[in-house]
């Protein structure tokens, strides 16, 4: 008789649901198997026939890191789109290229670390170009598409499981792993959180990555948000990734706990389920998890959870079923229908932010194209490879032809002469192969990255001689310069210090092309020459032209001799067209890009000479903003501004057809263009509400609003209906494309309340939809609004609430644009007073705050208030209760310091200028209100009244940790409101009052 099939062990049944098939492998892996799965590199399971896996792929706007891929618009770019569906088909796109990458190339991972679902509160964030908008709804709308696209519509196996990043409230790059964003509950509930909430809710994510900052004191790595908030969201198991290093962060940078051992345990028992940390080296994770559970701080159930988790998307992603995936032989590859879908996206992408019928070009224009990206196919950090390049310069000859077409860079060109008399010289390189930015380095978040550039030993290092070369200076704002030789390659350095021509592109995780020019102490006209990668100066020696350590008086001075001004040509150039189009922007590697923020929204100098020469030259002049973030321009005699994000690999044949009129252009700003630096609040100021930041509440004039975009046709507005339907408003209205040109427009749904009882947004974008209409075509547009959308967090009541009264519905082309507007009395839950007898007063549960910042009331849990930089701080509570009366306080409170606890007959609140903090037991009326502008006068509204006043000074009261219950005399009764004044180092975390 034939011998009998073996029956499979159940995890391998296909019968049986993922969860008993998890439950059946984890009985199956050893202590040390499991342990060794927490770390981002799991090994294989020879025995079981489990092959390695690897957590993280980046897939931001294409497959990146990997080499060659389709590469689409940058995120901020996608978000500009305003179209959901056209982002879910990127999402397959770029899932399917994943698939088809994987199938030659192992490395490539099928978890994919994206979309990044951080608002764009503040525009100088260096990581801008990777969010899609600065306001919770059209992020999170964006967002649940790629994840759509990315997951792939099959009920059982997913094409890829993406996770978002990153987890929370994390803006900024300066101080990024050791400062923290004080987020109050309000903010946290109704902005940061709710991208997170709306996406995961959807049910296409597989999971989350922390960010590397922390939340109110606390590492976003042992949040209790992940347990509280995110895993209460969905039934479904979501896996939590570290990004790369912060598991070490935590006891190191941040020295947050004493050793490793107790920070990854806290971590783990967080929720963080896959530690990358170490590169491809699990070996000290593991290491730390085995100590953490010999002293006691971890069990083997606690590293099943984690371990469950990873197994659960494993099986999700088909591994365990080859022959019953259904993506596994599906995956393709830079198609004609990819590349098609590059170059709608690009087209889609782009704003046209202002236009006096310049655009679109009339037939026969002759055109000069200028500026320092008008040949330039810029990638960023998180790009693949190009397969195809289109630039400005490339669209425009190809859509008008190279003879209707002139061209003028705008770079300095230079000769640098030597103390000696001698000039920097290039070797001339024969038959030199293709230079390329390959050197398989690590990236941020640990994945390989074979697209960084360390720099190339292969080619000769510069030299000096009598001629020398004429370079390329291009100086990118802030004095950082790049210089670039006649045959297009960067000058760079590589690891054994020697100067090159050897780069393609400025790029890599430490950019190796970039100087700055340093006034020489000894020489009057002399400079020295900074490299920034390393921090040295350029000298020469016998054996070639090198940088020295960081000692100024190793540095050789040069003389910088200007061959040519880019003004003066562009000038020409200009002079000679009918029509200027100057494309200017930024490089994503230089001033602004993870690591790094931008401390201007001005554009860099050098480019506003180009845009200034242009403008002299010839008034029409066109200026095309290719950048990853807003700028603020002066637009004084422009007649036509567009601004698009780096658009990928057709980037440049989208804006040659949005310029010739062969496309509308509908594309919608995705975040408010400030008009000024002195428009921006702290880069670390989190708090959107108070600060009156983004569009929801920001009380001045932008450059230009949220949502705006114009067209080349014209649109109508009318209609507008709005029906009651349970727990829901239908929102109808019809839109006339009035124009003469086919094309799209975005019609945007607002809600504002009317009278609120608390700051509320000055309007806030309920719902939006992208419609395509021709010439006299109308069309009916319908929105369903849950009225749970018009809720806001009660910190009176610690949930959210729909107050009852009367609610604007507004319907428009952007924020400012409003066409229709409909007023809704709703009734909802009436606000109550709070109870401060019975519950007392939660100290980060305030209204309104003065130079307060929250922090951790411990390491696990819980939030306490403290002044900042130890300085002093207010408090204002609204509508506190005190019934029939009470006569004690009791502060809770650690370190020290002075509580000051006082009844107010009004909701006013005095603050200092922005930046001084205010003084406690300053006279009223000696500093704005809350929300007035520094300088704008005495503070308005009622001031303190008669009640009593009960001080508490806290002394020697150890660690920030150690709380101890102080109390006071304090008589109230009555509903009245509370103002708390804190002096001092100390940490305030309760309020209570008793008979």
């Amino acid at each position: 008789m034939p011998a009998e099939t073996p029956p499979l062990p159940p995890f391998r049944d296909a019968s049986l649901s993922f969860a008993k098939r998890v439950d059946d492998l984890l009985t199956r892996l050893t202590l040390e198997e499991r342990i060794a799965f927490l770390h981002q590199y799991a090994p294989a399971v020879d025995r079981l026939g489990i092959p390695a896996f690897r957590t993280g792929q980046e897939a931001l706007h294409g497959v990146a890191w990997m080499g060659p891929a389709t590469v689409f618009p940058q995120a901020v770019g996608l978000g500009a789109t305003w179209n959901t569906e056209l982002v879910r088909r990127i999402g397959e796109a770029v899932s399917s290229e994943a698939r088809a990458m994987r199938a030659r190339d192992d490395r490539v991972g099928l978890n994919v670390w994206s979309p990044t679902v951080n608002l764009l509160r503040h525009p100088l964030w260096g990581r801008n170009e990777e969010g899609y908008s600065e306001d919770p709804a059209l992020t999170s709308a964006i967002a649940t598409a790629y994840t759509r696209g990315l997951r792939g519509d099959h009920p059982v196996y997913w094409r890829t499981a993406p996770v978002l990043k990153h987890w929370l409230a994390h803006n900024n790059e300066t101080d990024r792993d050791t400062s923290s964003s004080s987020v109050r509950p309000r903010v946290l509930h109704e902005y940061d959180l709710r991208a997170f909430r709306d996406t995961v809710s959807a049910g296409a994510v597989a999971g989350v990555m922390p960010a590397y900052n922390l939340v109110n004191g606390r590492p976003n790595h042992v949040s209790p948000y992940l347990r509280e908030h995110l895993r209460a969201w969905t039934d479904q198991e979501l896996l939590v990734c570290s990004d790369a290093g912060a598991p070490s962060n935590l006891a190191d940078s941040e020295d947050y706990f004493d050793t490793h051992e107790e920070a990854t345990a806290a971590a783990l028992l967080a929720g963080v389920d896959s530690f990358t940390d170490h590169g491809t080296d699990g070996s000290r994770i593991t290491a730390r998890v085995r100590g953490a559970l010999e002293r006691g701080l971890l069990t083997e159930a606690d590293i099943d959870t984690a371990v469950r988790r990873q197994l659960a998307v494993r099986f999700r992603l088909g591994e365990f079923d080859p022959d019953l995936d259904p993506y596994a032989e599906t995956g393709e590859f830079d198609t004609p229908a990819h590349r098609a879908l590059a170059l709608e996206a690009a087209e889609q992408a782009i704003v046209l932010l202002e236009n006096d019928g310049l655009l679109p070009l009339l037939p026969g224009v002759r055109l000069a194209v200028v500026g320092l990206l008008a040949d330039e196919c810029k990638l960023d950090w998180y790009s693949g490879t190009l397969i195809h390049r289109s630039t400005p310069l490339e669209g425009l000859y190809e859509r008008f032809g190279a003879e209707r077409v002139d061209f003028a860079e705008g770079v300095d060109r230079v000769r640098l002469r030597t103390a000696s008399g001698e000039y920097l010289a290039v070797p001339a390189v024969e038959d030199s192969p293709e230079v390329t930015r390959g050197a398989g380095t690590r990236g941020a978040e640990g994945a390989l990255d074979p697209a960084l550039l360390a720099g190339r030993t292969d080619l000769p290092p510069l030299t000096t001689d009598t001629v020398g070369t004429e370079l390329a200076l291009i100086d990118w704002g802030g004095g950082v310069l790049t210089l670039r030789a006649p045959d297009g390659r960067y000058l760079s350095v590589a690891d054994d210090g020697f100067l090159r021509a050897s780069a393609d592109q400025p790029g890599g995780w430490v950019v190796q092309e970039t100087f700055r020019l340093e006034p020489s102490a000894s020489h009057r006209s002399g400079h020295l020459l900074k490299h920034l990668g390393t921090g040295g100066h350029v000298c020469v020696a016998a054996d070639g032209v090198k940088v020295a350590g960081r000692d100024a008086r190793e540095a050789e001075i040069f003389e910088v001799e200007f061959t040519e001004r880019g003004e003066d040509a562009v000038a020409r150039a200009a002079a000679a067209a009918d029509v200027v189009l100057v494309v200017a922007g930024n490089d994503p590697h230089i001033n602004g890009r993870e690591t790094e923020d931008r401390t201007t929204l001005r554009l860099p100098a050098h480019q506003e000479r180009l845009l200034d020469a242009a403008r002299a030259a010839n008034p029409d002049t066109v200026l095309a903003l290719v950048s990853a973030y807003p700028y603020a321009v002066d637009r004084t005699g422009l007649p036509a501004l567009l601004w698009t994000a780096h658009g990928g690999q057709a980037a440049g044949t989208a804006l040659a057809r949005v310029l010739a009129g062969d496309v509308s252009p509908a594309g919608r700003l995705p975040q408010t263009w400030y008009a000024g630096d002195g428009d921006l609040p702290g880069l670390l100021d989190y708090d959107v509400i108070g600060g009156r930041q983004t569009y929801l509440y920001f009380e001045g004039t932008p450059l230009h609003p949220f949502g705006h975009g114009l067209s080349y046709a014209s649109f109508s507005y009318a209609d507008l209906r709005v029906l009651r339907e349970g727990d829901a408003l239908t929102v109808s209205c019809t839109v006339t494309n009035t124009g003469a040109v086919t094309a799209d427009e975005v019609v945007q749904l607002y809600t504002r309340a009317v009278a609120p009882s608390v700051p509320r947004p000055r309007r806030a974008l309920a719902a939006h939809r992208r419609i395509r209409l021709a010439p006299g075509a109308s069309t009916g547009v319908t929105f369903e609004l849950p009225l749970s959308a018009l809720e806001f967090w009660d910190v009176a009541c610690g949930r959210r609430r729909l107050e009852p009264g009367a609610y604007d519905l507004l319907v428009g082309a952007s924020s400012e644009d409003i066409r229709l507007v409909e007023t809704v009395e709703l009734d909802g839950e009436p606000g109550a007073f709070r109870p401060v007898r019975e519950r007392g007063l939660d100290a980060a549960d305030f209204d309104e705050q003065a130079g307060i910042a929250i922090v951790d009331r411990t390491k696990s849990a819980g939030d306490a208030v403290t002044t900042v930089d130890g300085g002093s701080g207010e408090l204002l509570y609204l509508g506190c209760d005190f019934g029939t009366g009470v006569g004690r306080v009791a502060v809770e409170v650690a370190g020290e310091g002075v509580v000051e606890v006082s009844l107010d007959d009004g909701p006013s609140i005095r603050v200092s200028p922005r930046g001084s903090g205010p003084a406690i037991g300053e006279e009223p009326g000696s500093g704005p209100a809350i929300g007035e502008e520094p300088g704008s006068g005495p503070a308005i509204g009622k001031q303190p009244g008669p009640g009593p006043v009960a001080e508490v000074s806290a002394s020697g009261a150890g660690g920030p940790y150690d709380y101890r219950v102080l109390t006071a005399a304090f008589t109230a009764d009555g509903v009245r409101d509370v103002r708390i004044g804190l002096r001092g180092r100390l940490r305030l975390a309760h309020v209570g009052f008793s008979g």
